[in-house]
């Protein structure tokens, strides 16, 4: 607790100084399916604490290749241990969020031509493009403040957005060269972003202070402000906010966090599914009235762990729905499960147990079949059938998977395809 306490203070100290929706299937007339056979689909695996990112075939699930994302760190921390400020909250990313690990790989997205991968990574406070070819960085961009986060590709492969924790703002930059063309604000620590309205709205939460060990209820309010917001994509303009405390309150839960984690969108993009910090299970919100309409509660297997040891207050933390609407799947992160829950009656599938497994997200396979689990602690990815439920491979990948996506790259810049 007296480490908790420092370094809570310390970034205290420097602060004041200063989920994910998959699209449907793409039909035969959709431009990105007239390609060739140069370039075809692939999976991303971004591993943390690695600091490489995993590519493997969708169908076998073979590991294709595998890409160093810090070529540069020791350039980089070289550069931060020189800024004391920067230091600071280096330190503190590695003893709070990062368990102790430096975090290397959040999130990422490669371009639509296969050539780039775009990687934001925490503990740099940047974002980069990597050549897949030559494996070399081609841009940087260094957010505000001192961590990059979640990121959010636009279906026209042209933007990605990345959320700065600690700027307290959402960077928009161009795929092409790393340039911003613009950013919008957040709440306390942004998080997810996802396009929405094809492509003309972006979803974005916050989540606060999560690493700070005033996890009670009633302390609840102490952890920054927590936002769920639409935002115009062309102007940048927050075109509506939503009163989640009010939503909650209003459908009897009171004493439930208002910090968003992973969310999806039914097709159609009117009902939001998304999970709550402490919560086991996930909230469906109708998003034109902004009311709380379903809840969903799932099985805790953890009920005697207190809620300071939930890993930055997730008790679960990964959820999607399939593009035909009838199924989601859900990471129950602390309990170490994965289950599929039918989107129309709320009833659960069997709970796909991996012991320490620590699923941390989920992301639908590009033809909607199956979805992706990347199980942290094991240091493995499964993909998992939505109609039965059940496991159906899975693979080994690097340390401390988080984020996985379905991508796209040349066959020519990485061996094996």
């Amino acid at each position: 607790m007296r480490l908790w306490t420092g370094v809570i203070a310390v970034v205290a100290t420097l602060a004041a100084a200063t989920a994910t929706l998959a699209a449907a299937p793409a039909s035969a007339d959709d431009p990105l399916e007239r390609r060739g056979d140069d370039v075809r689909r692939a999976v991303f695996v971004g591993n943390n604490w690695d600091g490489t990112a995993d590519i493997l075939d969708p169908d076998t699930f073979e590991r294709l290749g595998r890409i160093d994302i810090v070529p540069d760190k020791n350039e980089r921390i070289q550069e931060i241990a020189t800024d004391p400020y920067r230091f600071a909250y280096f330190l503190a990313i590695r003893a709070l969020i990062g368990e102790g690990h430096d975090q290397y790989v959040d999130d990422m997205y490669s371009s639509n031509d296969g050539r780039l991968l775009i990687v934001s990574r925490p503990s740099f406070a940047d974002v980069v493009a990597i050549d897949l070819g030559s494996k070399e960085i081609v841009w940087r961009f260094q957010v505000d403040g001192a961590r990059s986060d979640h990121m959010a590709m636009s279906p026209d492969g042209r933007r990605v957005v990345v959320s700065a924790s600690t700027g307290n703002v959402v960077h928009v930059l161009r795929v092409a060269d790393g340039v911003e063309v613009g950013r919008f604000p957040s709440g306390g620590s942004p998080h997810e972003n996802i396009f929405i309205d094809d492509g003309s709205r972006i979803l974005h939460a916050s989540i606060g202070m999560v690493y700070s060990p005033l996890d009670d209820p009633a302390l609840d309010a102490t952890k920054q402000e927590r936002v769920l917001q639409i935002v115009d994509a062309k102007t940048l303009k927050v075109v509506r906010s939503y009163d989640l405390r009010k939503a909650l309150d209003d459908r009897g839960l009171t004493r439930m966090s208002t910090a968003v984690r992973p969310m999806t969108l039914s097709p159609d993009d009117r009902t939001l599914y998304f999970q709550l910090s402490f919560f086991h299970g996930f909230v469906e919100m109708d998003r034109a009235s902004g009311r709380i309409t379903r809840v969903k509660h799932l099985p805790n297997l953890v009920p005697d762990m207190p809620r300071e040891q939930y890993v930055l207050d997730s008790a679960h933390h990964g959820i999607a729905m399939n593009p035909a609407g009838t199924e989601l799947c859900v990471a129950g992160t602390m309990s170490d499960y994965a289950t599929v829950v039918d989107a129309r009656t709320f009833r659960r599938g069997p709970l796909l147990k991996k012991q320490d497994g620590k699923p941390y997200w989920v992301t639908p396979s590009w033809d909607g079949r199956s979805c992706y689990i990347s199980w942290s602690g094991t240091d493995e990815v499964s993909k998992i059938s939505y109609r039965t439920g059940r496991i159906v491979q899975t693979a080994p990948v690097g340390d401390h998977p988080q984020r996985v996506r379905n991508g796209w790259v040349r066959t020519d810049l990485v061996p094996g395809l």
